[in-house]
């Protein structure tokens, strides 16, 4: 193909009909992902990933095409990958091995995490470098900052010998600030990650704002962040599963039903 050319210039076959229905469902929300994440502003060009595991045995993931814009993901032009980010079917696509170290680690090492998202937004960045991490300065910080671990920064992503130092920080938490980095979610589905992603970076850009007009801000009570936290625990899952991805879902379809093609 040509790497210049606009999308409409690239054939994509169709791939519905031809994997099964659980994974065209699971390419469908996950292509959805990327247009709303290119929709909210927190894309970075063709970097970051957002990825998905296909269920059965042979670990294999979805990914997007590195030459792609998020804007531009179709449910179809998704690759699916090994635990090396090798694509395992034919694509006219490429794609960035190097780039899925993250995303590898967690999805092998997390038999919940079937969705992992990671992105290199400014407030996200800034908040991952700020020595306090996420503050507990909203209710949207307050509703993650309990499931939210901490990686320091090694350079860029390529040393697979990063794995297991990523795997030992994440521990049983949900989502990560990766230090000088950026932000990192994982869920049992698309959607959950997604709505984890949403309020972790929605908890970001709130902070910058805040520590912007000054260092005098209004911590609340003691004990409410904790009481916050488990709040969040209980019902992000829930809210995410039945309420807020629908919604997103219908709003993708909205503004370009072609991401389910």
């Amino acid at each position: 193909m040509d790497a210049a050319g606009p999308i409409d210039s690239v054939d994509i076959p169709s791939l519905k009909g031809k994997v099964s229905d659980e994974e065209w469902k699971i390419r469908v929300d996950l292509a959805a992902a990327y247009r709303l994440v290119a929709y909210y502003g927190w894309d970075d060009l063709i970097f970051t990933h957002l990825s998905a595991r296909i269920p059965g045995p042979d670990h294999h993931f979805l990914l997007n095409p590195y030459n792609l814009m998020f804007e531009e993901v179709t449910a179809s032009s998704l690759v699916k990958v090994d635990k090396d980010g090798h694509a395992v079917d034919e694509t006219p696509f490429m794609t960035n091995p190097a780039g899925f170290t993250i995303h590898s680690a967690i999805h092998m090492a997390r038999d919940d995490a079937h969705a992992v998202m990671h992105l290199h937004t400014p407030a996200g960045q800034a908040v991952s470098a700020h020595e306090e991490g996420l503050l507990p300065l909203t209710q949207t910080a307050m509703l993650v900052r309990g499931d939210l671990a901490f990686h320091d920064y090694e350079g860029v992503a390529v040393d697979l010998d990063e794995r297991e130092r990523l795997v030992a920080n994440i521990g049983d938490k949900g989502a990560m600030l990766l230090r000088n980095h950026g932000t990192l979610a994982t869920g049992s589905n698309v959607g959950e990650c997604f709505i984890k992603l949403y309020f972790l970076e929605r908890a970001c850009e709130a902070q910058i704002m805040a520590l912007s007009a000054g260092d005098a801000v209004n911590n609340p009570p003691q004990g409410t962040p904790e009481t916050t936290a488990e709040q969040g625990s209980m019902g992000l899952k829930v809210v995410a599963n039945m309420l807020a991805w629908p919604a997103l879902l219908r709003k993708a379809y909205r503004l370009d039903p072609s991401f389910a093609t």
